[in-house]
């Protein structure tokens, strides 16, 4: 595998390069149009399609034998404001890769360029799809790609994901649950407005907010099975324009978070227990609706396997290290997984000494070394997936 790993070395230039530009030039999920079009000329040669409304690649080795193997990349970045004093600091106001998708892409593409650039050397051929997909943040976007034929006629599906939990040259891996379920939750308090100073005239929605997320907060996780993970959280709170009005309404929207079943379908009902006894004890109207996110990823055990000992073998065994819960965090690689057998891996990111800023966070960075890491594992994945009778 030395020769993937010195392919890898070589596009390493252009993997930061490409990073670096994504994270000066970030799209919103939906709004990917300007990101791919910067792609579309890295692939020149190769076969591309675009994804929806010129959102998102496909792209494919010239070798059309199967089965195929497929790696995925998001490109999607939030609406976040990047505080970081970086050459690379967001140039969008409001909008920053806050959770690694430009350093997704960039792994992918050094992976497949470093597979091209080698094909002529490998001990067997080779069958791989990239798939750069857009809105994964909304939970839109590898449906879209579904039905754009990104998992046709592929047999496995990799990805990972950045991790600054961990340090740079290690990765995480683990087999069945690897993230939650994910649910939106979205809440109106209708009340009666009025003036400040004469509250008793008004039906307080504001106040109602507060007593309705404080009875979530504490109630919720109390109704559940101490054994079974449930988190809720509200992101986004709305209501009134002015300080001294009370307002009519006020609009809240969080995630709810669970390993589905039973335990999702409990934690639903309490909500809107609490929500209608709220109402009734406030005078006001609460409309509580269920927006369903991603699945659970379920990592399949013999891709996690491969990951795990192409990693070993790259990095050494103290290096890869066995993720021992899942995480409560979502993601729509999920909807891949109805499709094709799949398996993502946490990659660290993190700086070998000092803290790293959480994802999600208007500070998040990664220490770039960890591309070539991604990007070798992915694509001596792909090598050692592809052995004739395997």
């Amino acid at each position: 595998m030395t020769a993937i790993d010195r392919a890898v070395d070589e596009q390493f230039g252009r993997m930061v390069e490409v990073r670096r530009h994504m994270h000066a030039h970030p799209d919103v999920s939906g709004q990917e149009q300007a990101t791919t079009q910067y792609l579309l000329p890295l692939f020149q040669g190769m076969s591309v399609r675009d994804g929806p409304q010129s959102r998102g690649l496909i792209v494919e080795s010239a070798q059309q034998a199967s089965p195929r193997i497929a790696l995925r990349a998001d490109i999607d970045a939030l609406r976040l404001q990047d505080e970081k004093s970086v050459a690379y600091r967001s140039c969008v106001p409001g909008v920053t890769h806050a959770c690694g998708h430009d350093g997704h892409t960039a792994t992918v593409l050094g992976a497949v360029l470093a597979l091209l650039s080698i094909e002529d050397q490998l001990p067997w051929p080779v069958t791989w799809r990239a798939i750069f997909q857009p809105s994964e943040e909304t939970n839109e976007g590898a449906l879209e790609m579904v039905d754009a034929g990104a998992v046709n006629d592929i047999a496995a599906l990799l990805s990972l994901h950045m991790d600054p939990s961990r340090p740079a040259g290690t990765i995480g891996v683990r087999d069945g649950a690897f993230t939650a379920d994910c649910d939106e939750v979205h809440i109106r308090i209708e009340g009666r407005g009025g003036h400040a100073s004469r509250p008793h005239e008004s039906l307080d929605p504001i106040a109602t907010a507060a007593q309705l997320i404080n009875a979530i907060y504490v109630l919720v996780p109390r109704a559940i099975d101490s054994h079974d993970p449930v988190v809720m959280t509200f992101g986004h709170i709305s209501g009134g324009d002015h300080y001294n009005v009370i307002p009519d309404h006020v609009d809240m929207r969080g995630t709810l978070r669970t390993f589905g079943g039973d335990i999702r379908g409990q934690a639903i009902e309490h909500i809107e227990r609490l929500a209608r006894a709220t109402a009734d004890a406030s005078g006001t109207s609460i409309d509580v609706m269920i927006c369903n996110g991603p699945p659970s990823v379920q990592n399949d055990a013999q891709l996690t396997a491969l990951i795990q000992q192409c990693a070993t073998d790259l990095l050494g065994k103290d290096h890869v290290q066995w993720i021992e819960r899942p995480s409560m965090g979502g993601e729509d690689f999920a909807n891949y997984l109805p499709h094709v057998r799949g398996a993502m891996f946490r990659l660290g990111c993190a700086p070998p000494q000092g803290a790293a800023a959480p994802l999600h966070s208007s500070r998040f960075d990664i220490d770039e070394k960890a591309l070539a890491v991604g990007a070798k594992t992915l694509a001596r994945a792909v090598v050692q997936w592809s052995q004739p009778n395997s």
